[in-house]
């Protein structure tokens, strides 16, 4: 049974991207499953995204390869771990319907999605994914941040007026922010001055710091599955170590 669902928590995170210093974004870590949330969450982030690539690769999946009921019970189990908002990135929704969608989205528990324009190897025609946007904000209301992601750069059309023209649709049909995956940092600047929305930007631990990328523009700092790979890295580090051998650099 479908249980009813306050907007108060995507309240809090919305309100969470907005009145920030251009050198303090927003900095959401991307937990991969319960333990890594709860590590976050008591080192003091405010809120957490989940990358669906970390999950996939904690579930043993490739990414892109996760079915949908064990994404979103992944999902379930770390927003029921903490008690700070999180942002699940679902993929391109996994064909499922609007409705449907925003239902089984809600029933997680999660403040916020990530819903990418991208699939097969290509964009999705702009214009339609708008319409399937509208969709889901109606039927999930107010109840979630949404988070368009536009998949220009990733998808290998790394043009600033395509991924203006994507995320203004977007926007239009109800996104409170977007994510134009891979850009560079010295696009940054000019899709700042051209949309009015938070500007997600993806980051990595090696790259520039939250404090430069916000100077250039973002709004709000993710790591994708940098985080869980780095972790990775360190266990197999100390699986050597236990094994007696050399540690990699």
């Amino acid at each position: 049974m479908t249980r009813p669902h306050a907007a108060g928590p995507a309240e809090a995170f919305r309100a969470l991207h907005h009145g920030r210093a251009p050198e303090d974004p927003l900095v959401l870590p991307g937990p991969w499953d319960a333990a890594s949330a709860r590590v976050f969450a008591e080192a003091g982030f405010p809120a957490l995204a989940t990358p669906s690539a970390g999950v996939a690769a904690s579930l043993g999946y490739e990414d892109g390869h996760t079915p949908a009921d064990e994404m979103f019970a992944a999902v379930a189990r770390i927003a029921r771990a903490v008690d700070v908002p999180v942002s699940a990135d679902l993929e391109g929704g996994y064909g499922l319907p609007p409705k449907e969608l925003a239902a089984r989205v809600l029933d997680t528990g999660v403040a916020g999605v990530n819903l990418e324009d991208g699939e097969a190897g290509a964009l999705r025609d702009a214009a339609a994914h708008a319409d399937w946007l509208a969709e889901f904000r109606a039927a999930a209301g107010a109840a979630l941040f949404l988070n368009a992601r536009v998949d220009t750069y990733a998808r290998g059309v790394p043009d600033p007026e395509e991924t203006v023209r994507r995320a203004r649709l977007y926007v239009a049909a109800g996104a409170d922010g977007v994510y134009p995956l891979k850009a560079p940092p010295e696009v940054l600047p000019l899709l700042r001055a051209e949309l009015d929305v938070p500007l997600n930007v993806l980051a990595s631990p090696d790259g520039p710091p939250p404090a430069e990328l916000g100077r250039l523009g973002a709004s709000r700092i993710t790591y994708g599955p940098h985080l869980q790979r780095r972790a990775v890295r360190s266990l197999r580090d100390l699986a050597r170590e236990l094994r007696g051998g050399p540690q990699t650099g």
